[in-house]
């Protein structure tokens, strides 16, 4: 295979990978964010048995994008960050604005309610506690700490016997 016509002889083109590397470090994008859209960029072209992005489009977005939730049952967040890598590719790299980006669906997450206790529930839980895990609790309960600030007190004994 040729390089393009565009590139000077001797000049080998870049890889696609290379490209989206260089694009995501030019634009400051964090190595955490690189290496994820590099690994969607890679999984998407493997889905596709290894056929270049510049020859698909949509339809082969949609695909793979219905795989992971349908197949791999990724989670939305997990689902949102491949889509967006897979916009980065075609906006950013290739420099393709086209309709079908943003006719994408993209996944809700279903909203969750927070699961509250009763008073009596809550009074039936610390009674069924006793002793330092008993205290700590009621602490917990009644200060809103977080576990690992609670368990940072001191007790004014331990202070009187550091002293």
């Amino acid at each position: 295979m040729s390089p393009p016509a565009s590139l000077p002889s001797g000049v080998a083109p870049r890889r696609l990978l290379d490209q989206v590397r260089e694009q995501l470090r030019y634009l400051h994008y964090s190595i955490r964010t690189e290496e994820a859209y590099v690994h969607w960029v890679r999984a998407f072209v493997r889905f596709h048995r290894l056929r270049h992005p510049r020859e698909m489009g949509g339809p082969e977005v949609e695909a793979f994008l219905s795989w992971l939730s349908g197949e791999r049952g990724v989670s939305v967040s997990t689902h949102r960050q491949a889509l967006s890598a897979l916009l980065f590719l075609y906006q950013r790299v290739f420099g393709q604005h086209l309709p079908w980006m943003q006719s994408i669906g993209r996944p809700h997450r279903k909203p969750r309610l927070p699961v509250v206790l009763s008073r009596a529930e809550v009074a039936a839980v610390l009674a069924g506690l006793d002793g330092t895990h008993g205290v700590l609790a009621q602490r917990l309960y009644g200060t809103g700490m977080r576990i690992t600030e609670a368990l940072q007190l001191r007790s004014p004994l331990d202070a009187l016997q550091a002293a």
